[in-house]
């Protein structure tokens, strides 16, 4: 099960890799998971029901892999990535867009409609509601300001 951070969401579940390599955050690094899911990971999920976190702290080596930003949040474990078990991750964004505050709100890649999934982090320190759209054109990401 885990070291539980919230009522609904461990450790284990915001550090794991699908890479053979160590991902352990240290201290400092776990309380910042452990905010990141108290000040906006467990309200989502109580508003808008289960939620998949498909990437949260990861390690220097980790990063690179899935080629993360040199100075992403995951590395601080400021940060996760999220999906609706049913698919409609639009919600999720949504919900974050009007209710939450945090660093950083990216709807990550897919449509018009939907998300392929979507970034949040939150930095105590810069709670500055950046809000973005990534895309891919040609063989870069891009990354549009949205309107908050």
């Amino acid at each position: 099960m885990g070291q539980r951070l919230t009522a609904n969401f461990t450790l284990e579940e915001l550090t794991k890799t699908r890479f053979n390599l160590d991902n352990t955050p240290n201290a400092t690094q776990v309380q910042n998971l452990q905010t990141l899911c108290e000040k906006v990971l467990q309200p989502l999920r109580d508003a808008v029901g289960p939620v998949n976190v498909t990437s949260g702290y990861r390690s220097k080596d980790v990063n690179t892999l899935v080629h993360g930003a040199r100075n992403s949040d995951h590395l601080y474990g400021y940060a996760a990535d999220l999906q609706s078990p049913d698919g409609n991750h639009k919600k999720i964004y949504d919900w974050l867009k009007t209710h939450a505050m945090f660093t950083q709100l990216i709807w990550e890649f897919g449509g018009d409609a939907n998300p392929q999934w979507v970034h949040v982090s939150y930095n105590p320190k810069d709670l500055k509601r950046e809000i973005l759209r990534a895309r891919n054109v040609g063989k870069r990401v891009t990354y549009s300001r949205l309107q908050p």
